[in-house]
């Protein structure tokens, strides 16, 4: 259930509401609206039934929330949710660029990487210090060494750090050296450890899992924002289906419809949605044309070379070329008005 206020509610008002909502056995979440201050009502709504809250002084109305998830939903909270980032705002009107490689190999290997993103125009360097992966036999990453090196490439650089967070042990060094955390998608489910990300105080990005439905999804990002942090970004990266040509089948789709269910930014990674570098191009242009609030690509100095995922990985010259159809379609899509998600 989320409770609308009236414009003028004074803070008596909405203390007024909040303490009902308390009395009844329920947590309360503010949210601000474009005019008013909403409050949302967490857990089971049938307690609500003796407290009339239209009544309640400064109430415009109240709305049940059908959705499993409440505080992602965008019944809660109606208007899309910019996420400020050390200046960088994701979910804004241009998309924000997440690029590197797949994993951190060596301190050359990354400032090399993030010389090449920042050239291109990306925002943020992406690249992994742990590394889960599906044989225990590959490379696992270069733990808190790596995490050393993508700090050091943000200082000469001043591109933000996104990496990835594999373990609740893990969740300190890795909020300690980057911007924003990565939960992958072997780990979307991982409750314990969104339950700690949630309290960590940084920005975190979820990834959809392997075979995960849209509202399990929302659901999984729910688990984080119930801890108190409201900084979620959600990546698509495609979902496991019968078709083996590509690593994973890249469904665009989720992004139109997690605009419609939810408030919360939504970027694209067609680097693990294809597998193959020469699909990432057009899968970009895609995710861009049809709404994403950003990219996420593997880039690599010397793809052949790379000790985790070089099939899909973009050379400099392919990057290069990449970001400026990106920067051109994006800017015609902002001109010519053209928002896929209005109808």
């Amino acid at each position: 259930m989320v409770i609308i206020m009236n414009p003028e509610a004074t803070l008596e008002n909405i203390n007024g509401v909040i303490q009902a909502i308390e009395n009844a056995g329920l947590e309360a979440k503010i949210m601000e609206g474009a005019q008013q201050k909403i409050v949302g009502v967490i857990g089971d709504k049938t307690k609500m039934v003796t407290v009339a809250i239209d009544a309640l002084p400064g109430v415009d109305h109240s709305v049940s929330i059908s959705k499993s998830y409440k505080l992602a939903s965008r019944e809660f909270h109606p208007q899309s949710t910019v996420i400020n980032v050390a200046g960088v705002k994701i979910g804004g009107d241009e998309p924000v660029i997440m690029a590197g490689p797949c994993a951190v190999e060596s301190l050359e290997q990354v400032l090399a990487a993030a010389e090449i993103v920042k050239k291109g125009g990306a925002q943020f360097l992406r690249g992994g210090a742990y590394k889960p992966r599906t044989s225990p036999y590959s490379f696992q990453g270069l733990e808190v060494e790596g995490l050393k090196y993508l700090a050091e490439a943000r200082e000469k650089t001043g591109l933000k750090i996104i990496t990835e967070v594999t373990t609740v042990e893990g969740i300190e060094p890795v909020a300690e050296y980057s911007d924003i955390l990565q939960i992958g998608a072997r780990n979307m489910q991982n409750f314990g450890l969104l339950k700690e990300v949630g309290k960590c105080g940084k920005p975190v990005m979820l990834k959809r899992g392997l075979a995960a439905t849209i509202d399990e999804w929302l659901n999984a990002a729910e688990y984080i924002m119930n801890e108190g942090n409201p900084d979620v970004i959600l990546c698509e990266r495609g979902i496991r289906t019968y078709e083996t040509y590509t690593r994973n089948t890249l469904d665009l789709s989720a992004v139109a419809a997690v605009k419609h269910l939810s408030h919360l930014p939504i970027i694209v990674d067609p680097s693990h949605g294809t597998g193959k570098w020469r699909m990432i191009k057009p899968m970009a242009f895609a995710a861009i044309a049809c709404g994403a609030d950003g990219l996420m690509m593997e880039v690599h100095p010397n793809p052949a070379k790379a000790l985790s995922d070089g099939s899909q990985s973009l050379t400099a010259e392919n990057y290069l070329e990449l970001m400026d159809g990106v920067k051109k379609l994006s800017k015609f899509m902002r001109e010519e008005n053209l928002n896929p998600l209005t109808i």
